[in-house]
């Protein structure tokens, strides 16, 4: 049986009070091809992601592994009462999409980062979408 979400519509609201988001960059996620020694593209990502989160009210951390490796460079998105996201297949030069979506995703009413108005790269490199405890108790 699949699990039914709640009919809430799925818009950022410019009015909603903006959440704190959490970006976390893997700095360990490298291309297949690369060698394992040197700077990796998720440290790269890492130094943009964080240099583009500059004076907004946008929190960036960094994880060794976020454990995503077969799906190139990943990012985690978190916030207070909203799902958590995981994206792979992302670039070096992701940083404004990633910013792009951390900013739909603090406007969101509903705690989920709008898919139609995600940045390309945020939508077809969702990997997971994972619930709070509290989203928990809504489902099946």
């Amino acid at each position: 049986m699949a699990a039914v979400r709640p009919a809430i519509p799925n818009v950022p609201d410019p009015a909603c009070e903006p959440a704190a988001v959490t970006i976390v960059v893997c700095r360990s996620c490298r291309l297949r091809d690369m060698p394992a020694d040197g700077v990796r593209p998720g440290v790269r990502l890492l130094e943009a992601v964080s240099e583009a989160a500059r004076n907004t009210d946008i929190s960036v951390k960094s994880a060794g592994c976020l454990g995503n490796c077969r799906r190139g460079i990943s990012v985690a998105m978190l916030r207070p009462g909203g799902w958590s996201y995981l994206f792979g297949e992302l670039e070096e030069t992701s940083a404004d999409d990633i910013l792009a979506g951390a900013a739909l995703f603090a406007t969101s009413s509903d705690g989920f980062m709008p898919f139609g108005a995600r940045p390309e790269a945020l939508k077809r490199g969702l990997i997971a979408r994972i619930p709070t405890f509290d989203h928990l108790k809504d489902l099946p």
